[in-house]
């Protein structure tokens, strides 16, 4: 067992950096996953959140002809070709007129694999304010408005709790900062850092097919997958390997976000933290029987790792994933 290995792997996770992805060790029944494409099977958001030092949001108003005249966060949904940062950049600039970098990931909220959007807390660094003399189809004009009363009409009351989160993480940051690692991905998909845990000890899940790693779960497309979400493809793999009518799994969040977007990469990896536990914890100091030889518990000896790795359990410090 090359326990360095998969130490090293478990730091580099929960560290924000990214890990490449040369295979899926579950996959969804039937066909085997096709690689995503964007505006083909596949559709990503990226939304950013700015606040100033008088706690002013910025907002932009919509030119769309279903929304025009209401009001919402730069928003939009990306290119192919591009980075996550890239459309993140675009976006700010042609509908605010701005110039910014994204401090972290915020939140990530999917319907499914063919529908996720990407929120970033993000500070401008330049451009000029568009105003009402600039509109176009990208947006009528854009301005800094109070937090505590933002104007009306909004487009969708779904900002109001972006807006909220990106206080709190001012105020108190949640998680580390998170931004996206440019790394190759084919599918969307999930490494699992899949964790149980006793007083005194903290496992992780490992794969044994070739080199000892995380494992990971590609992310279907059928109408099953689609309906329950992503952590469908996270309860399918371990099922694979676990009897989970005993078991209450959960996933806490994300610890860090692949994607490259050149030469048709469009795929994205979703570094996520679960939980694995009895139901009836009693007096389980184990834990729960692997089935068949491809997957086993590793312990966390190294004492930094497992307390990072508790940490992150116990204040779910990672960014939050929603549905």
């Amino acid at each position: 067992m090359a326990s360095e290995g998969v130490a090293g792997a478990l730091a580099a996770v929960l560290g924000g950096r990214g890990l490449g992805v040369q295979s899926c060790d579950s996959e969804p029944a039937g066909e085997p996953p096709v690689p995503v494409r964007l505006r083909k099977n596949v559709c990503y958001v990226v939304l950013a959140v700015f606040l100033n030092e008088q706690d002013e949001v910025l907002l932009i108003q919509e030119a769309k002809k279903e929304c025009r005249g209401s009001w919402y966060l730069p928003a939009g949904r990306m290119e192919p070709g591009e980075t996550i940062v890239e459309a993140l950049q675009r976006e700010v600039k042609e509908e605010a007129g701005l110039h910014c970098e994204p401090v972290t990931l915020l939140s990530v909220e999917e319907r499914g694999s063919s529908w996720i959007r990407f929120v970033f807390l993000a500070h401008p660094t330049g451009g000029i304010l568009k105003t009402s003399k600039e509109a176009d189809a990208e947006s009528l004009q854009a301005g800094w408005y109070p937090r505590i009363s933002l104007p009306t009409p909004l487009r969708a009351h779904d900002i109001l709790h972006l807006v909220e989160l990106a206080a709190q993480y001012r105020q108190q940051a949640g998680h580390p900062l998170v931004l996206p690692q440019e790394l190759p991905c084919s599918l969307v998909c999930q490494r699992l850092v899949a964790t149980f845990t006793s007083v005194q000890e903290v496992w992780v899940l490992v794969c044994t097919v070739g080199v000892p790693h995380l494992p990971i779960t590609a992310c279907g497309f059928t109408p099953m997958e689609q309906r329950g979400g992503i952590k469908v493809a996270v309860l399918r793999l371990l099922q694979e390997c676990l009897s989970l009518h005993s078991l209450a799994v959960e996933t806490k969040g994300l610890l860090g976000l692949q994607h490259l977007g050149k030469e048709h990469a469009d795929g994205v990896c979703l570094n996520v933290l679960v939980t694995v536990a009895f139901r009836n914890p009693g007096f389980h100091d184990e834990p729960p029987k692997v089935r068949g030889e491809n997957y086993f518990w590793w312990k966390v000896m190294e004492g930094d790792l497992q307390s990072q790795l508790r940490q992150r359990l116990q204040e779910s410090s990672v960014v939050p994933l929603n549905r």
